[in-house]
């Protein structure tokens, strides 16, 4: 594992550095020129706030292809209620402080440092970062956040404070924006988006997808 240089931005190529379960490096700091610049390599901050900051590249990567979408009949009929509405970047802080709030199975604390929040607020005002809401009678009851780096869209976190929120806002999402994403990239399994049709593939098949990705650009 390789120590960051707070001086510099580099990071180990994920291609030829595996690491321990994914963890290539640590340290560094959450500048949003850093933040960038890792996941168009592949890889992404983990930590516990109060700790060093961790910067991972799992092997596999969990994904989901657009065409691949798994949607159930009892979430079809839930769409096709319009019991949720869909918006995108329209608040984008409130969804990334609800990220932050939300209890997870297993888990005692966040992951979202408040720093770490506050640079992703920073990317989504440079336009590199983006926001799915989801509302019900008026109320943000759900949504998810991430990265978009051209055809691939890099999902952070997501929360939901009805049932079926984020997954109904998950379907949106792939269904609008299947003619012009390429990748969803989960990071790690959860059930929840395996339901949905994410899978593990190997993280030379997922860098290979978004290396060439970024030589469109």
């Amino acid at each position: 594992m390789v120590r960051l240089d707070e001086n510099e931005i580099s990071f180990p190529d994920p291609e030829l550095y595996d690491g321990h379960e994914g963890l290539i490096a640590f340290g560094g700091d959450l500048s949003i020129e850093r933040i960038w610049f890792a996941y168009q390599l592949g890889i992404f901050p983990w930590y516990n706030p109060g700790e060093e900051i961790l910067w991972w590249s799992p092997d596999p990567r969990f994904v989901l292809y657009p065409d691949e979408l798994k949607v159930s009949k009892s979430m079809r009929k839930i769409l096709n209620r319009n019991v949720f509405t869909f918006s995108e970047n329209k608040n984008f802080r409130e969804v990334i402080l609800n990220c932050q709030q939300a209890s997870r199975r297993g888990q005692t604390g966040t992951w979202l440092s408040d720093e770490l929040m506050e640079s992703f607020i920073k990317l989504h005002d440079y336009g590199l970062a983006k926001s799915i809401e989801v509302w019900q009678n008026g109320e943000l009851v759900g949504g998810f956040y991430g990265l978009l780096i051209g055809s691939v869209f890099c999902g952070e976190s997501m929360f939901a404070k009805v049932s079926n929120a984020s997954k109904a806002g998950f379907i949106h999402f792939v269904e609008s924006n299947k003619e012009t994403l390429d990748l969803i990239d989960c990071q790690s399994h959860t059930e929840h988006l395996e339901s949905l049709g994410a899978k593990m593939i190997p993280k030379k098949e997922f860098l290979k997808i978004l290396h060439q990705n970024n030589e469109r650009r």
